[in-house]
C-alpha cells in the first residue's frame, strides 16, 4: 500500500456547452469602453445649422474565466445610436460619421442634426458590439447577439445668431445703433 493514488473522473465533464450558454450574459457585463460622442461645432452650435455628430469606439480584448477556464473575447464596434438630446435619434446604423474640416462645418453629415430649439441638449451614441469567444486558446467562435452601452453625454448649446445691417458709420457716430458696447 505505498503508492500514490490517482482520482478522476471517467467522464469528464464538457463545460463548452455550460460556457456557450452564458457567454452573451457575460460579455455584456464586460467593462467595455462605451466609446465617445463628439460634434463640430463644438460646444456651441445654432439653431437651423447642421452640426456634425459623429462617434468613436475601438475593438477591445479582454481575458477572464469562466467555470474555471480561460475564455478571450474580442468585442468588436458594429453599430451606433444617436440620441441628439432633443428627442431626435438616428439609427442603429453602421455609419459613426467622422470630423470634418472647419471650412465645412454646417455642412450635411450623414450623422448630422439641424436643431430647431435653442437650448443644452445631452448627445449620446449607443454603440452595439458583436464578440467572439475563445476557450482556452481554442477557435474563436461567434457571440450569438450584441452588446449596447452609451457614452457618456456631450453637452451641446445651440444658440440663435441675430445679423442685423445699421447705416451709422461708428467712426462717425461712435454712440449709434449698432456701434455701442453693451
Amino acid at each position: 500500500m505505498g503508492g500514490p493514488t490517482c482520482l478522476y473522473d471517467s467522464k469528464p465533464e464538457d463545460v463548452l456547452p455550460r460556457i456557450a450558454a452564458r457567454i452573451l450574459e457575460d460579455f455584456r457585463n464586460l467593462p467595455i469602453t462605451a466609446g465617445s460622442v463628439s460634434a463640430q461645432p463644438s460646444p456651441h452650435t445654432l439653431v437651423g445649422a447642421e452640426t456634425n455628430v459623429y462617434a468613436s469606439a475601438a475593438e477591445q480584448q479582454f481575458d477572464v474565466t469562466i467555470l474555471g477556464q480561460r475564455v478571450h473575447l474580442t468585442a468588436t464596434p458594429s453599430q451606433y445610436s444617436f440620441n441628439y438630446g432633443d428627442g431626435a435619434t438616428l439609427g442603429p446604423s453602421g455609419t459613426y460619421g467622422g470630423p470634418i474640416p472647419e471650412a465645412e462645418w454646417g455642412s450635411k453629415t450623414r450623422t448630422s442634426h439641424v436643431y430647431g430649439n435653442t437650448g443644452n441638449f445631452n448627445v449620446t451614441v449607443t454603440t452595439s458590439f458583436t464578440g467572439t469567444y475563445s476557450v482556452n486558446n481554442g477557435p474563436a467562435l461567434p457571440i450569438n447577439g450584441t452588446g449596447e452601452f452609451t457614452s457618456a453625454p456631450q453637452t451641446l448649446q445651440v444658440w440663435r445668431s441675430v445679423t442685423r445691417n445699421y447705416a451709422d458709420d461708428c467712426n462717425v457716430n461712435p454712440l449709434g445703433e449698432g456701434c455701442r458696447t453693451r
